[in-house]
C-alpha cells in the first residue's frame, strides 16, 4: 500500500514526509536503529524498576512492558523470554494485519527482539544494582522525595520510549513486533495519526493482562505511569516524528495491500 504525506495534526499526529524508497544511507540508518534500541530499552526498564521500588506500588510500566511482565510473572519467564515470545506472537497478528506471510519481516522482527530483550535484561541488572562497580541501583523509595523524582524517571522512561519509536519507524530497518503493528495501523487505517494508532495498538497487550490476571488473580505493573503511557506516549512519538532529527523521514512505509 502506497503511503501518502498527511497534514492531520490532531491527537498526536505529525505531519509526514513518508517515502516509499530510502533517502538515508545504511550506516545512517544502523546508527540511528542502535541509538534508539539503546533508548527503547533503558525506557523500558525505568519504568519497570521505578514502579517496583514504590511500596505499595502505584506507578506502574509503560502499556506493553506491564503487560509482557504480568504475563512473565504468570507463566514463570524472565524478562527475556516474556518479552521475546510476545514478540513473535505479535508478529504473527501482523502478518494477519497486512494480509500476507513476509519472512523477511517476521525475521527483521525476530532480529530486533533479541538484541532488545537481551538489553532488557542488562538494563534491568544495571538498575537494580546487580554491577556495584558502575552503578549500585536504585533504591528503594522511603520518603516522598524519592516518590517524587521515581514518577519523574517512571514518566521520563515513557518519553523514552516513545522518541525511540518515532526514530526506528522512521528509520524502518527492523521494528519491534509491537511498534510494527502500530506503524501498519497508522499508515493502514488512522491516516498517519500516531496517537489513534498506538491507542488501537494496546489491545493485544489488554488481553495479555486479562490472562496474566486470571492466572495468578493480581495485577501489577499497572498505574499511573501505565495511564500516562497509555494517555500520552502516542502523543509524543507524533511531536518527536517533528523535532528529534526533523531531517529523518518515514523510510520504506510497507502496510500490506
Amino acid at each position: 500500500m502506497k503511503v501518502e504525506p498527511t497534514t492531520d495534526l490532531n491527537a498526536g499526529a505529525a505531519t509526514l514526509d513518508a517515502s516509499n524508497g530510502r533517502t538515508i544511507s545504511m550506516g545512517k540508518a544502523i546508527a540511528y536503529f542502535a541509538l534508539s534500541l539503546v533508548i527503547n530499552s533503558a525506557g523500558n526498564v525505568l519504568t519497570l524498576v521505578t514502579s517496583a521500588k514504590i511500596h505499595p506500588s502505584f506507578l506502574g510500566a509503560a502499556y506493553w512492558s506491564a503487560a509482557e511482565a504480568n504475563l512473565g510473572t504468570a507463566f514463570h519467564w524472565n524478562l527475556f523470554w516474556a518479552f521475546l515470545i510476545m514478540g513473535f506472537l505479535t508478529s504473527v497478528l501482523n502478518a494477519v494485519l497486512i494480509r500476507h506471510w513476509d519472512w523477511k519481516r517476521i525475521a527483521g522482527n525476530m532480529i530486533f527482539m533479541v538484541p532488545f530483550s537481551a538489553l532488557i535484561q542488562v538494563f534491568e541488572d544495571f538498575f537494580n544494582g546487580k554491577y556495584p562497580a558502575l552503578f549500585a541501583g536504585l533504591p528503594e523509595a522511603r520518603s516522598m522525595g524519592m516518590i517524587i523524582l521515581y514518577i519523574f524517571l517512571n514518566f521520563l522512561g515513557v518519553a523514552f520510549i516513545a522518541v525511540a519509536i518515532s526514530i526506528y519507524q522512521r528509520v524502518n530497518l527492523v521494528l519491534h513486533p509491537a511498534d510494527d503493528l502500530m506503524q501498519i495501523l497508522r499508515f493502514r487505517y488512522f491516516k498517519g495519526n500516531a496517537a489513534k494508532a498506538m491507542w488501537a495498538s494496546y489491545i493485544p497487550p489488554t488481553i495479555m493482562a486479562i490472562v496474566a490476571l486470571l492466572v495468578t488473580r493480581s495485577f501489577t505493573n499497572f498505574g499511573l505511569g501505565t495511564i500516562f503511557a497509555f494517555l500520552a506516549q502516542g502523543g509524543i512519538t507524533g511531536i518527536a516524528d517533528k523535532v528529534i532529527f526533523p531531517r529523518l523521514k518515514h523510510q520504506a512505509v510497507d502496510v500490506g495491500k
